[in-house]
């Protein structure tokens, strides 16, 4: 078991980036050089660890983050392959929640594309200290130097480098340690023996400029450096480094490194600045976590002899094992068949076994300590974001919260053998992906599954087929739309029946607001003297929220709008928990009637990228689509990137329409931005009225 000194010796890293970077492929070859792997995985060929799904050896992407334990030199390394794709989002956010470093992979030719810029966001948001990587320095149009000005001006980064690449392009050989003054040249085939060579001669005065720059940028880091570096002295190699690790840590430099991952050149360096400049689990700062008994802050900090606090980052359901939980120890110690506490429900739980993940292979352990990544079978009510603790000490971590879906398609069983198999696998796709949502569409009577995209759905429906069973007719993808109101209203409902015997009677005044953009929805009770008892305020709670997934006048959920019940009437007898959530939901859906309903739709923030000949033609068919062009820049040799914002019920078959544009040559990328009010005759439409 890990104490506070074998702590220092763990390493909790994820790999991300946008998609194609070549996170997989560095993956891999981190899994090789360390010794986990004994051949080369490759993405082309299927042969992954990490992508060890059908669906992912398929298409020749990440689909799902793999957790993977390594090690290099002594340190002990747990790595998170992510994938790069934003249908996919929720995977790196669940991940970079319970990481305690990142390194980011850029494609050394496109250098910071649209997704780098929103993983980068990512990890800027859960304070994730972080390395970069710029990969493929081997293939026409890399350019080290492009790539470090992107992540400087896009991402407001501030890259150093601490290695030189040696040659460019098909001459790329190796690289230049700027601390060590020393050259690595990878020369065998795969990579597994580099040699440890001097600085090629005409490379000398410009190792020794940059070598000035990172001296001077660590030293602003550090008073002491800097006295020593303004007095002249001697600043020593291991200075150099524990400052950076500092300041890496702190996140004021990001170091930055190159290689080319797919020709095995680069990686033992990369693994030496894991090691060297990302945190250990005792470097990051305490958990704070909220007592649910007391409702007061708490810390927890990695003492594996402290109370057990856990947070659950993933649900997996194994084929063979079943539910699989993946958990971030934060303090303590979890121990196989020890009984604790679902701290957000108060329920108990027994951990079944526990198993350290090697991908898809697995290893069976008795204890994991805090700073520790592990999986647990036997779990029953806990589900992605919350918190597993001691009964007698418990704590709620912050949860993590995901992007709501943005395409729904309507799904149903071919036959009556598939109906029980299907809601069976809908509710445990569900469990996994918290990204994904089911409802029953009361009007239509059918089920809509609702996801991030086309792809997002595209491969769940084919692991219901191949994992579940199920044979589904499946319907067009469709906009999730949403709506809101654009003025205040006061609105009194009254639900009355009178039968034979005893009677409903419930009457409900709400007032609704619009909130800002993003804003969500809020309910507040402002009743005073007892106009409506407080046993009937969740009921009338419970009506609204219904109401509001149920949505107004065009039947798509309402957002952004805050709801309080102000008064209402009750009678002795007839009232009933019942009558007041009728009464509540009918309010709410006549009173958005009256409050200037509009209908939004989301909006994709784009980049397309095109031959310089062909951007005009591409933006053409942009603002066709009712997008905005927000701007164009060279992005490398011939090529021009184009950003605009596009409505999503613009972007069905894009794909076809760019390449038939641009002769097969224009690539485009896509994430959901914000949602945004539709035009009067959009909203028509949609809502099928002529």
């Amino acid at each position: 078991m890990p104490d506070n000194d074998s702590l220092r010796l763990i390493r909790n890293i994820g790999i991300i980036a946008h998609i194609d970077a070549g996170k997989t492929t560095t993956t891999e070859r981190i899994l090789f050089y360390s010794g986990t792997t004994y051949r080369l995985g490759n993405v082309d060929e299927g042969t992954t660890v990490t992508d060890w799904m059908e669906q992912e050896r398929e298409r020749g992407i990440t689909i799902t983050a793999a957790a993977i334990t390594s090690s290099w030199r002594e340190y002990q390394i747990n790595v998170i392959d992510t994938p790069g794709h934003i249908d996919f989002t929720a995977e790196v956010q669940r991940s970079l929640r319970v990481l305690d470093g990142g390194v980011v992979v850029f494609d050394g030719v496109a250098g910071v594309e649209p997704q780098s810029e929103t993983v980068w966001r990512q990890a800027d948001r859960y304070d994730v200290p972080r390395i970069c990587f710029v990969n493929k320095m081997d293939r026409l149009g890399a350019n080290f130097w492009r790539t470090v000005g992107m992540i400087r001006e896009r991402l407001n980064g501030n890259p150093i480098p601490i290695q030189l690449p040696v040659g460019i392009e098909a001459t790329f050989r190796g690289v230049v340690d700027l601390i060590e003054q020393k050259a690595w040249f990878f020369s065998d085939q795969l990579g597994a023996k580099p040699e440890l060579a001097e600085v090629p001669a005409e490379m000398v005065e410009l190792v020794q400029e940059h070598r000035e720059r990172l001296i001077e940028a660590v030293a602003e880091t550090d008073d002491s450096l800097m006295h020593k570096y303004l007095e002249g002295e001697e600043i020593s190699n291991g200075e150099i480094r524990a400052a950076l690790r500092r300041a890496t840590l702190r996140s004021q430099l990001v170091p930055v490194l190159c290689g080319t991952a797919l020709r095995n050149k680069g990686i033992q360096p990369l693994l030496d600045a894991v090691v060297d400049y990302l945190p250990s689990p005792i470097d990051i700062p305490p958990m704070i976590g909220i007592n649910p008994y007391t409702g007061k802050e708490e810390e927890r900090t990695a003492d594996p002899k402290g109370p057990l606090a856990a947070l659950c980052f993933k649900i997996v359901t194994d084929p063979y094992m079943g539910r699989l939980a993946y958990l971030r120890i934060y303090s303590g110690t979890l121990a196989n068949g020890s009984v604790y506490q679902n701290a957000n429900k108060e329920k108990k739980e027994r951990i079944g076994q526990l198993v350290r993940m090697r991908a898809n292979q697995r290893e069976e352990m008795t204890k994991v300590g805090a700073g520790d990544i592990a999986a647990v079978l036997g779990l029953k009510h806990t589900f992605t974001g919350e918190t597993i603790s001691d009964a007698n000490a418990p704590i709620v971590l912050e949860t993590i919260s995901f992007p709501e879906p943005v395409i729904s398609i309507a799904i149903e069983p071919r036959t009556k053998a598939d109906q029980d198999k299907l809601s069976q696998s809908l509710q445990r796709l569900a469990e996994e992906d918290p990204t994904f949502r089911v409802r029953y569409d009361s009007e239509t009577g059918q089920t809509l599954i609702e996801g991030m995209g086309e792809l997002h759905l595209e491969v769940l429906i084919d692991r219901m087929l191949r994992e579940f069973g199920v044979r589904a007719n499946v319907g067009r993808p469709q906009v999730s739309y949403r709506e809101t109101i654009t003025r205040p209203v006061e609105h009194e409902a009254r639900f009355v029946r009178q039968t034979g015997g005893r009677g409903q009677f419930a009457v409900v005044s709400l007032r609704l607001e619009p909130l800002a953009q993003g804003e969500g929805f809020v309910f507040e009770n402002k009743v005073v003297g007892g106009a409506v008892p407080k046993e009937f305020i969740p009921a009338v709670e419970q009506g609204v929220r219904e109401a509001v997934e149920a949505g107004g006048g065009s039947g798509y959920p309402l957002v952004d709008m805050k709801v309080a019940l102000i008064d209402g009437k009750f009678h002795e007898v007839d009232s009933s928990e019942m009558a007041f959530k009728i009464a509540g939901s009918m309010a709410l859906r006549e009173g958005v009637q009256r409050a200037a309903p509009v209908l939004l739709e989301p909006m994709m923030k784009v980049e397309i990228v095109v031959p310089d000949n062909f951007a005009g033609d591409v933006i053409g068919d942009a603002s066709a689509r009712r997008g905005r062009i927000e701007g164009m820049e060279p992005h490398s040799q011939g090529l021009q990137a184009v950003h605009a914002s596009i409505p999503l019920a613009e972007m069905f078959g894009y794909a076809t329409t760019l390449r038939s544009n641009t002769q097969g040559r224009g690539t485009f990328s896509m994430e959901f931005d914000h949602y945004e009010p539709v035009s009067p005759e959009v909203a028509k439409r949609v809502r099928g009225e002529s």
